[in-house]
């Protein structure tokens, strides 16, 4: 076991993963399309660049996401109005309603990770976090 740093913040993100990969599990949906039916609901309709960056995939990942969730009838891509060379990627109706039904698994998630920690800490922890940047 190593306390550096770097290590330590991959083993809480493998142990965060895994207990939402278990939630999602039922549902066969995998972690990167929650990010996405997320990201969408929240911001809207995105240019396939800033959704990769938000979803924290590369581009080439969010591709081949995009064409599974489109094929699943979540999402669809249409031109942007203000570029039409830019692609965007918006919810489709079952998408939205698939968004809803996940609140409580993604709820629950949070819950679970709060719990393990005081909230002075979490609270501290969430802080620090937000304003990382290693750029």
């Amino acid at each position: 076991m190593t306390d550096e740093l770097s290590y330590l913040i991959a083993r809480a993100n493998r142990m965060v993963e895994d207990d939402l990969a278990r939630r999602l599990q039922p549902g066969g949906l995998a972690i990167e399309q929650l990010r996405v039916l997320k990201a969408l609901e929240q911001d809207g309709p995105s240019p396939m660049g800033a959704l990769a960056t938000r979803v924290v995939v590369e581009p080439a990942t969010l591709t081949k996401i995009i064409d599974r969730m489109i094929s699943e009838g979540l999402v669809f891509r249409r031109a942007d109005p203000k570029d039409r060379r830019k692609v965007m990627v918006a919810l489709a109706p079952k998408g939205i309603a698939l968004g809803r039904d996940l609140r409580n698994i993604s709820t629950a998630h949070d819950d679970h990770i709060a719990q393990a920690l005081p909230q002075v800490e979490l609270s501290r922890i969430t802080r620090i976090l937000l304003d990382l940047d290693l750029s």
